[in-house]
């Protein structure tokens, strides 16, 4: 088995939360020896020319992240009014985050039920959304909100213009005490 590629998809995964050394023992069964070899294997593997990007470490965990020499060609593609379509997942994350403003990523992960750390990162570096604070949350995670961009974006006045959200029937009748029995006991 081929750990390194496996390491490599693991950081690809985990997008910006990063990974720490300990978690890359834990997952591919490793001692820290060999994780730190691995890592450093890799790493070396991107420090060619031919690559874009490397493997960064901060906030206590190992993360892929674009070379800076490169940044000038990232700038032109945010800033090319081709790139500048909204994805379909791209749409779902700012109504998320529309809705329930202020948000953290984890919140709208759960909602979407899929992971969003790129498609917010897109969504901040095209200002449609921006970091508004840290939340009491474990961990402190960051919280999100739209901007006047995405104001402008969609032709809104603020956010009182955003279209209601009907509220789905549940299929439930009204709730019942689980603790009370239809059947009596005989004495």
């Amino acid at each position: 088995m081929n750990l390194t590629g496996i390491l490599e998809g693991i950081l690809f995964v985990v997008g910006d939360e990063g990974v720490t050394l300990s978690q890359i023992c834990d997952i591919l069964e490793i001692e820290m020896d060999e994780a730190k070899k691995l890592l450093k294997d890799l790493k070396e593997s991107y420090e060619s020319d031919a690559k874009g990007i490397r493997i960064s470490y901060l906030g206590d965990a190992f993360k892929l992240t674009t070379k800076k020499e490169h940044k000038e060609y990232y700038t032109k593609l945010l800033e090319n009014p081709e790139a500048n379509t909204l994805s379909q997942s791209a749409l779902e994350v700012l109504a998320i985050v529309a809705y329930n403003q202020p948000i953290t990523r984890v919140e709208v992960d759960n909602i979407r039920g899929v992971g969003t750390s790129h498609v917010v990162r897109r969504l901040v570096a095209k200002g449609l959304i921006k970091e508004v604070g840290k939340s009491t949350m474990p961990g402190r995670p960051n919280l999100y909100r739209t901007t006047s961009d995405f104001l402008d974006y969609f032709g809104l006045a603020s956010l009182d213009d955003l279209p209601q959200l009907e509220q789905k029937e549940t299929g439930f009748e009204e709730e019942k005490d689980l603790f009370t029995s239809i059947y009596k006991e005989e004495v």
